[in-house]
């Protein structure tokens, strides 16, 4: 199977600058159209008593048995792996599982069978319908295994990778999906991870842990984002929701951050009348890849 799912525009703009992200991971559906063949027919066993057939010269031979198809149930959950960034992109995997007491960058929190996720028949494991079909679950059942509500999944630097079978193992009998929780660490690299990790985001130290920060002003040179645990100077301390629907427009999604963004950093200051405070906004790629919200940032 081709293709790697896809990078995660994590917001990149910053008051009138725009900027973004390299490639951190995920929030879009993968879209990975590749052929797949489809089942063979076997013959009928002849019944008691049948006498077997004699071959003739001018005689069909019979097509030789298909392979045995096995029920391959999906990968457990609560499993580690220890993925590398590239891993993470990948359609499929074929990490081993590794002990959850020892280092790990990613968690299987959920997995199942993907004709109990599209509600027909699979065919073709990497046809548009599945593809789309586990890119949606995965990130809409992460905030849930987390906890803590939608805000504090997106103030964190936790995010969602999935997997599906090979095609060579999908025509074997696997016909799964698998969602890990990973968390980015800087430019294409992963995070170890603490366990356990559901429930994580209910918790001050899970969200001081895993929120995301910046180790500069964003829309600097020196701006990249970490893990809120990595030595930092920003912090993204409020989400701002930009509702649904079609893209607002850059001037919109700017203004409409202003003055939350001011009322942070206020907060968050010392001194009320000197502080500093900064806001980001999606782009129009990041709008339709999902991101419907803008971040508001205040030095440590």
């Amino acid at each position: 199977m081709g293709g790697r799912q896809p990078a995660l525009g994590l917001l990149g703009s910053h008051l009138v600058v725009t900027r973004r992200l390299p490639r951190v991971l995920l929030a879009t559906a993968c879209l990975v159209v590749a052929g797949c063949s489809g089942g063979a027919s076997s013959s009928s066993e002849p019944g008691p008593g049948t006498p077997p057939p004699v071959a003739t010269a001018s005689s069909t031979p019979s097509p030789a048995p298909s392979p045995e198809v096995a029920d391959v149930p999906p990968p457990p959950t609560a499993t580690c792996y220890r993925l590398s960034y590239d891993d993470a992109l990948a359609p499929t995997s074929d990490s081993r599982p590794v002990a959850c007491s020892s280092r790990h960058t990613s968690v299987t929190f959920e997995s199942g069978r993907l004709e109990e996720l599209v509600g027909r028949r699979v065919r073709a494991v990497d046809s548009r319908r599945v593809q789309t079909a586990v890119a949606q679950r995965c990130p809409a059942a992460l905030g849930d295994f987390l906890g803590g509500g939608v805000d504090a999944l997106r103030l964190s630097m936790l995010r969602s990778v999935w997997f599906t079978p090979t095609l060579e193992e999908f025509d074997r009998g696997a016909s799964w999906y698998r969602c890990d929780v990973v968390a980015p660490a800087g430019a294409e690299e992963l995070a170890g991870l603490t366990p356990p990790m559901r429930g994580t985001l209910a918790t001050a130290a899970g969200q001081d842990r895993y929120g995301m920060c910046g180790t500069a002003e964003p829309g600097t040179p020196r701006f990249s984002r970490v893990l809120c645990s990595a030595p930092h100077e920003w912090r993204a301390v409020e989400v701002v929701d930009l509702g649904t629907g079609t893209y607002p427009g850059a001037d919109t999604a700017r203004d409409r951050g202003q003055e939350p963004c001011v009322a942070a950093g206020r907060s968050a200051a010392a001194d009320p009348l000197d502080f500093s405070w900064g806001y980001e906004w999606p782009s129009r790629d990041q709008w339709d890849a999902g991101q419907h919200h803008g971040l508001c940032w205040v030095p440590r």
